[in-house]
């Protein structure tokens, strides 16, 4: 199983918001992660937090380039986490190699195409709609199927799009219009997503059904997740700390 390694340069996500917002402080932490034996960065411009505001394409784009274009000289993976097909595109054009869209595709009726044009892996997520209002769909028949039955349609999406079938990697989004049960359901059939045959990517790093008062307060739950999915068939999981998911992984 694979370790992605979160770099938000943004002043507001909801677990290191402003922590790595300058240039100098964003390349230092992605090169602490090189270090660490990080599989992936995975880069991002836009808070998705509960209840956030969308960022300009320009902001995205400023905030985000300049990071991709220096840590790719390192010859580590780098994904841009966006839902704009055009900072999808600066960003493979500046070095990155994955897109990992929350959306699914749903954000931006050019990402798919996009991703099929630049012929790179492409995350989708399970997705119904913006920060804004999200929590407020977290309302379902049976999670797991239903969940697995809206990813589906996305998978079926980027295939029309273009999309490989190689380049194609799901994420149940975890968190994402989902309340704590939600998230625990899908974790304990996580198998049945496994079993959609496209390589699955899960971030469950240090959100709120972990427990805990505070994101930092979630570290030890969000390892223990880890070590829970290695034997699954999980492709990667996404988290904020390198270094103990990789030793986790390699007890």
């Amino acid at each position: 199983m694979l370790v992605m390694g979160i770099l938000n340069v943004t002043p507001d996500s909801f677990a290191d918001g402003g922590k790595h917002y300058d240039f100098e402080s964003a390349v230092a932490h992605g090169l602490q992660m090189i270090a660490e034996g990080v599989d992936i960065i995975d880069i991002g411009g836009e808070s998705t937090r509960p209840g956030a505001d969308r960022v300009s394409e320009e902001e995205e784009i400023a905030r985000t380039i300049p990071v991709i274009t220096e840590l790719a000289k390192y010859g580590t993976r780098i994904s841009i986490d966006t839902m704009r097909a055009s900072t999808a595109k600066a960003a493979i054009n500046a070095g990155a190699s994955i897109i990992n869209d929350v959306s699914g595709g749903l954000a931006d009726p050019l990402m798919l195409q996009t991703a099929a044009q630049l012929s790179v892996p492409y995350i989708a997520m399970h997705w119904r709609g913006p920060s804004k209002d999200m929590n407020s769909k977290a309302i379902y028949g049976d999670v797991v199927n239903d969940v697995i039955s809206e990813l589906q349609k996305r998978i079926d999406a980027a295939l029309v799009a273009g999309i490989s079938t190689n380049n194609l990697i799901v994420d149940p989004g975890l968190g994402f219009a989902k309340d704590a049960d939600h998230n625990w359901a899908i974790i304990d059939a996580i198998d049945q997503f496994v079993a959609m045959g496209y390589p699955v990517l899960v971030g469950g790093s240090r959100k709120r059904f972990l427990g805990g008062d505070s994101p930092d307060q979630r570290e030890q739950a969000t390892i223990e997740l880890t070590q829970r999915l290695a034997p699954t068939g999980v492709w990667a999981v996404r988290v904020h700390s390198v270094k103990p998911h990789k030793e986790v992984l390699s007890v």
